[in-house]
């Protein structure tokens, strides 16, 4: 069916949408209707609003269809943990997505409230179930949302579970899902309201490490899930000194303070720096809307100085392994392919083992499974990725914010009790093992042309394969996607390495119209970061 003959269908059976659909202009119904939203291991992510390339109660009661013909293939009497973030729509779409569970006949367990995602993993676990639903779009701007799909293990599910998933969702007919009433299911048993946060806290704090509380901190939830979450956490652990960014301390999913809450952005801190600056904190803190990432700045004599997230995972393998008292034998230590290769040389430097997976924090959740179907899971100390997601400790099978905080607040007091802030921590590390610049750029391709274009920027990358990385020979090139060597599932990645060091990583996206381009400078600093950036620009 062509994107007009959809966008009919539509007008004739899309009841609830009717107003937007009928004041929709030719461009919007071609890109609102010219594909269906995909499914993959990241679940699905959209724009909110009508269309099947659109997140509305239509496309989330079909991909919950799918979902429960999945489970329903697969488990004897399967339940299903869900739960929701702060953005537009998104307790709506959590309640449909349990009334259509319910009308399958699968239980529901779902927050009363928005909780973070990795809350939701822990849920999964928690409770037995044989899925979770996490409604959310990370850090997106407000006209997304999404729909994260988690299975038994509290991992995103994998490459091959979402392939059969996304089967059983193409055989659903949009307008033919039915859902029970969500106050009836409620009332029957079949949606139950949980709280699991007593239990979900206790976890975390058993990750703790230091023991100095003394350190003034602001901290902005960004308007999203970790309102209040985190600051219970810091309070239950003992940091009285916390000042909230009043703009970005409820919920709200428009974000009217920050168009795009990504904590890896500099800009979405600047008020909580600016607060910081009127209540003289020593450290800044901001999670996104889910929760699960985290950004930071530090109090120098300069000003605050913004901590990278490849910068944070190296500070804190290097805080834990100096002060944790309870260290396994052998610990292990996850990255992704795209993080810094320091992380490595200091996790190594203390005898820990490193593991080294594809981007998404599924692939190191699958490896903290693997370890304890050995009956080595206490091995697990550590695991993160550039993009500002970390976790400590296997009671979640994702990047967690909550601990990130709690360990970030608790390294920053430990040090300043010696006198050091995180920068001085920073740059003695730096004076130890050398320092890397990275530098992670972003290039959108929207829409229709976008999605084409992608494919031939790729398509360039692997015909005419780099030989020089500015001036230096490439010595390694990894094509993911055909690669045979390495225990790694295949992808859609490229990656060079030259022989000064330096390396460039390629790959789209997976849940955003992007592909990413990860720039590593063993020499020249950010000089040479702009030098490679820009001969990188001539593919894209």
């Amino acid at each position: 069916m062509d994107y007009k003959a959809a966008y009919k269908e539509w007008l004739n059976r899309a009841d609830s949408l009717q107003a937007e659909l009928a004041a929709m202009t030719d461009e919007d119904v071609k890109e609102a209707f010219y594909k269906d939203l995909e499914f993959g291991t990241a679940g699905l992510r959209g724009v909110i609003g009508a269309g099947t390339n659109r997140l509305n109660t239509y496309t989330i009661g079909k991909v919950t269809q799918g979902l429960a013909e999945y489970l329903l293939a697969h488990v004897s009497k399967p339940t299903v943990a869900i739960s929701y973030d702060s953005r537009n729509f998104s307790e709506e779409f959590a309640r449909h997505a349990a009334a259509v569970f319910a009308k399958n006949g699968i239980k529901s367990y779902i927050t009363r409230e928005l909780k973070p995602t990795p809350y939701l993993s822990f849920m999964v676990r928690k409770l037995g179930c044989a899925a979770g639903v996490m409604i959310t779009a990370s850090h997106n701007p407000a006209k997304f949302n999404g729909y994260k799909v988690y299975g038994a293990d509290g991992c995103q599910v994998t490459d091959k579970a979402a392939a059969e998933i996304f089967d059983h969702i193409n055989r659903v007919d949009v307008f033919s899902v039915a859902a029970e009433s969500f106050d009836i299911a409620v009332a029957h048993g079949k949606i139950e309201f949980v709280d699991v946060t007593r239990e979900y806290l206790d976890c975390v704090y058993a990750r703790s490490v230091g023991s100095n509380r003394d350190i003034s901190i602001a901290y902005t939830p960004l308007n999203g899930t970790g309102c209040d979450i985190v600051p219970q956490m810091l309070n239950e652990r003992g940091f009285k000194k916390v000042f909230i960014v009043p703009e970005q301390a409820r919920p709200d999913g428009n974000f009217p303070t920050c168009a795009y809450p990504n904590p890896e952005k500099a800009e979405a801190l600047s008020l909580a720096v600016e607060l910081a600056k009127t209540k003289d904190c020593d450290i800044v803190i901001g999670t996104d809307p889910d929760a699960d990432r985290i950004g930071a700045a530090v109090k120098t004599n300069d000003g605050y100085r913004l901590i990278t997230g490849n910068e944070m995972g190296v500070l804190l393998i290097d805080y834990i392994f100096s002060h944790y008292k309870r260290l396994p034998k052998r610990p292990v230590v996850v990255k992704t392919i795209v993080t810094t290769d320091l992380a490595r040389v200091v996790a190594e430097g203390y005898g820990a083992e490193v593991r080294e997976v594809l981007t998404g924090f599924k692939y190191i959740g699958e490896t903290i499974k693997k370890l304890e179907a050995k009956n080595e899971g206490e091995r697990f100390v550590f695991g993160y990725e550039e993009s500002y997601g970390y976790l400590s400790g296997a009671y979640v099978r994702d990047k967690d914010a909550v601990v990130a905080t709690m360990l970030v607040a608790e390294m920053a007091a430990d040090y300043l009790k010696e006198g050091k802030t995180l920068a001085d921590v920073l740059d003695g590390i730096y004076a130890k093992y050398g320092r890397y610049f990275h530098r992670t750029v972003s290039f959108t391709y929207e829409g229709v042309a976008g999605a084409e274009k992608m494919q031939e920027v790729l398509k360039a990358f692997r015909s005419k394969p780099l030989a020089e990385i500015d001036g230096s020979p490439v010595v390694e090139s990894i094509d993911y996607l055909t690669q045979t060597k390495l225990d790694l599932p295949k992808s859609d990645v490229l990656s060079f390495k030259a022989e000064d060091g330096s390396k460039l990583i390629v790959r789209p996206s997976g849940t955003e119209p992007l592909i990413k381009v990860y720039i590593t400078a063993a020499k020249g600093g950010e000089k040479r970061i702009d030098a490679i950036l820009d001969a990188v620009k001539k593919f894209m």
